[in-house]
């Protein structure tokens, strides 16, 4: 292969000429474009940390392109967020190729760049058309007719077929009964076939060189490759952007799930008794065989009892937590309750089965193949947990209190996920490149040798199963001494270490004073829900006597409109937790002062914590050290990164956890940090 061409990213480069003024060549930029290329042309693995502002999109979407057009391969990028997936195709892929043109002409080929969504998010006008027919058997209230009558006025005006551009329905749940689904697909057979958005977007997809997709479709994916099938085409290159998100997605997705909510959604979608509604109501009249009708009566009891054994199911669980039964929420040994689910779920999967046989149309065929489907699946799961028959996987249970009682919610997941990954995804012929503002531990000084470097990335080497994989850290070509500073309030008690009200009221005034030196634009960012709504109740008095506006998240607006609003003022104050530590970029004087509430260590006793640690603990190793402490390192970065996001950007980060300071392990989240950074105390009252 020809060696990368550094000049299409200098400052008299191509890409400068089209970006005009705005673009500003940065080393570093260079050098991970370098970088990636040797890593694709050697077939081998590499992370990348490179900080804020160097402009990874452009370097790892410049080299890719190169070696599409030199080698007519194929390469997949993958992001955590749909804001930097539409990043990506909406804005720096069309501006690359527009401006790259004029170099393509020494290769051979072109790139087909697309954008691949699950299946789940393209509507099917086979089932749609069927839906609207059934209507009156299938749908419960007047909500739900007028949610499928909003499908069905946006189905005639899409372009894509994917449900981004839908408006919001009032009833949610009526998008299943028109969205396409592998298990009631009747391929060529279906009369829409030629129409289809979900098979128009699989041969665009199987067209393409250059595709763009979400971790969680990715992982899918991988998971579906275990047995002999795929979402994605065969590729040659995998570029994970914002991979330091990548181990809780592959183990969610090589994990499994049931929740209360699944299991009721599909009965009822078969059969609601109190009204009458549902798929099987009028199935009878679709049937080819004289006796059949009986079967339909065996189906719809069949629901009726599962419904029935559903709820006691869960209840069982609901009642082992509230009895204390269930110590905290780690189901440690299997059948700790008994198995009533899988045995009529099975019942009722074979029910349907042979209802499918009997079936007039092809249609029906389908439909019941996918609801048999989804049944047996759920048998499987509920055995899978219970009788934990996974080795190296821990169990759980979530309980979540809402109107209608608490919500149940079983889980496993693998304790490591890195043999998984280092077999499905590090162990194959691709090069695989993972990048990230956040995925060492520590800065690395400039003459340190790349074999010390690589310690600063050995905790997110270790976790994925990447050993070997070369290791690269950029610097922010951002002057952090002169833009920002941190400031660490240590006259607060440590968490925990004062009574919790005390704690709330002496964390809320401590809050207040931050917010009052820079009259808000101000993030405040917690690792605990229920802090959150805590301080958010505190706050709202002090607040409104300062006319500031107050935005909660998971009270106030959806994570995007929270966003916008918060854009839009020049004095807001946002309360964040979990999604608003990553992935939020806010320029400008609108978000000046960053609060980080808490250094974010994971809770000890959340299950997959907890079970990592004993398993570090059992060989003799440091849990906190090696596992809590590296987590909390790279989630603190990640807020810290909120606030400078470009070079005009200034502010201020806050921490009212005093441990940064006065714990011995408080240097190594300072270490981590930008050279530059300033450490100062919070001015005295």
């Amino acid at each position: 292969m020809a060696p990368f061409d550094a000049s299409i990213l200098s400052a008299d480069g191509p890409v400068a000429e089209a970006i005009g003024p705005a673009f500003e060549s940065r080393p570093e930029q260079i050098r991970m474009a370098e970088t990636v290329a040797r890593t694709m042309d050697a077939h081998s693995h590499l992370l990348v940390e490179a900080g804020t502002g160097v402009g990874k999109s452009f370097a790892y979407l410049v080299p890719a392109i190169q070696r599409i057009l030199a080698h007519d391969e194929v390469v997949v990028v993958t992001t955590n967020t749909i804001a930097l997936q539409e990043q990506l195709v909406t804005r720096d892929i069309p501006l690359l190729l527009s401006t790259l043109t004029p170099n393509i002409a020494r290769w051979h080929g072109d790139i087909r760049p697309v954008l691949v969504k699950g299946r789940g998010n393209y509507v099917s006008l086979r089932r749609l058309e069927m839906a609207s027919r059934r209507a009156d058997a299938l749908l419960r209230d007047e909500a739900s007719r007028i949610s499928l009558q909003q499908i069905e006025s946006w189905a005639y005006d899409t372009e894509d077929g994917t449900r981004s551009t839908l408006p919001m329905l009032s009833r949610q749940e009526v998008w299943d009964l028109a969205r396409s689904d592998a298990d009631n697909c009747m391929g060529r057979k279906c009369a829409r076939y030629h129409e289809c958005f979900y098979q128009s977007a699989r041969r665009e997809a199987e067209r393409a060189n250059l595709l763009i997709c979400n971790h969680a479709l990715f992982f899918s994916d991988l998971a579906l490759r275990q047995d002999g099938a795929a979402i994605l085409p065969e590729y040659h290159h995998v570029i994970i952007d914002e991979a330091h998100t990548i181990e809780d997605v592959a183990s969610e997705h090589f994990g499994i799930t049931l929740s209360e909510g699944r299991v009721g959604f599909l009965l009822r979608t078969l059969y609601d008794s109190r009204r009458r509604k549902g798929y099987l109501a009028n199935l009878h009249t679709m049937l080819s065989a004289a006796d059949a009708h009986d079967l339909v009566v065996q189906a719809v009891e069949s629901t009726l009892h599962a419904h029935a054994v559903t709820a006691a199911f869960f209840e069982s669980w609901a009642q082992a937590k509230s009895q204390r039964r269930l110590a905290g929420s780690r189901i440690r040994e299997p059948n700790f309750l008994p198995n009533t689910l899988t045995p009529v779920m099975r019942d009722l999967s074979l029910q349907l089965s042979a209802l499918r046989e009997r079936v007039r149309n092809e249609e029906d065929k389908y439909e019941l193949n996918s609801y048999a489907r989804r049944a047996a699946d759920i048998a499987e799961a509920a055995a899978v947990i219970v009788d934990q028959s996974l080795n190296d996987h821990v169990y759980w249970a979530e309980f979540q209190q809402d109107a209608r009682g608490v919500r149940v919610e079983l889980c496993c997941a693998p304790i490591d996920i890195a043999p998984v990954l280092r077999k499905h995804l590090f162990n194959r012929t691709q090069s695989v490149i993972l990048t990230s503002a956040t995925l060492s531990t520590r800065a690395v000084d400039r003459d340190e040798s790349p074999e010390h470097a690589e310690t600063a990335f050995a905790h997110i080497i270790s976790r994925l199963g990447c050993e070997g994989a070369s290791a690269l850290q950029l610097g922010s070509p951002f002057d952090y001494a002169r833009q920002m500073a941190l400031y660490v309030d240590a006259r607060l008690p440590a968490p925990g270490a004062a009574n919790n009200q005390d704690h709330l009221q002496a964390l809320t005034a401590a809050i207040v004073r931050q917010i009052d030196v820079t009259g808000g634009g101000a993030f405040v960012l917690f690792t605990s829900f229920a802090t959150l709504a805590a301080v958010a109740r505190l706050l709202r008095e002090p607040l409104r006597e300062r006319n500031l506006p107050l935005l909660v998240h998971g009270e106030d607006a959806p994570r995007t409109q929270l966003l916008e609003s918060f854009r839009q003022s020049t004095n807001a104050v946002l309360l964040g937790a979990d999604s608003f530590w990553q992935g939020v970029d806010i320029r400008g004087h609108a978000l000046r002062n960053v609060i980080i509430t808490r250094l974010p260590f994971d809770p000890p006793d959340r299950p997959l914590t907890e079970a990592r640690a004993e398993r570090l603990k059992h060989a003799g190793r440091d849990p906190f050290r090696e596992d809590a402490l590296p987590r909390a390192i790279i989630r603190f970065k990640q807020g810290f990164g909120r606030l400078i996001r470009s070079a005009e950007d200034s502010g201020r980060v806050v921490v009212l956890d005093s441990r940064l300071v006065n714990a011995r392990y408080g240097r190594s989240f300072l270490r981590a940090l930008p050279p530059g950074v300033r450490c100062l105390p919070v001015d005295p009252d």
